[in-house]
């Protein structure tokens, strides 16, 4: 039961990302790449690596002891090229519910990525942490597109 609602979860996460996708796509293309200040990566494609690569960076090589290789930003040149990566991170997401999907409460002791630090959590933990992640840069997404210039869509998982 508990794996059925992480796939639900999941589910509702990538209905509000294809919203989003959906409207990246109305984007001009260099608008897609423009670096802009005040914004953590620059620019909305490199926030949307980042998202891929912070599941990348928790599900496969933290929670699962993998060294997946991050997102090569340069290769990811449209928003074809970042459904792409994001086929990827589904596949990541389903080997992490089907690992841990019925173990939530379990203890995950790990080196973090990168880093000589070691820490213990939980499944649920990683997989919330990793969702709330990308609703967080998805809403700086959107800012960043008004500031371009365009008017967003509602992309909250309950659209009204």
């Amino acid at each position: 039961m508990p794996a059925e609602l992480l796939k639900q979860q999941y589910a509702l996460l990538k209905g509000s990302r294809q919203v989003l996708f959906a409207y990246c796509e109305t984007l001009a293309p260099d608008d897609l790449t423009k670096e802009m200040e005040g914004f953590g990566h620059g620019s909305i494609r490199n926030l949307l690596t980042h998202i891929a690569d912070v599941y990348i960076h928790w599900l496969q090589n933290f929670a699962l002891s993998r060294t997946t290789a991050y997102t090569d930003k340069p290769t990811v040149n449209d928003m074809k090229d970042v459904r792409r990566v994001f086929e990827q991170c589904d596949k990541y997401v389903d080997e992490f519910i089907k690992h841990y999907g019925d173990q939530l409460d379990a203890t995950i002791t790990s080196t973090i990525p990168g880093s000589a630090k070691s820490i213990t959590t939980t499944p649920l933990t990683v997989f919330t942490h990793t969702l709330t992640h990308e609703f967080h840069h998805k809403g700086q997404i959107v800012s960043m597109s008004r500031q371009l210039g365009y008017i967003p869509v509602d992309t909250d998982m309950i659209r009204t």
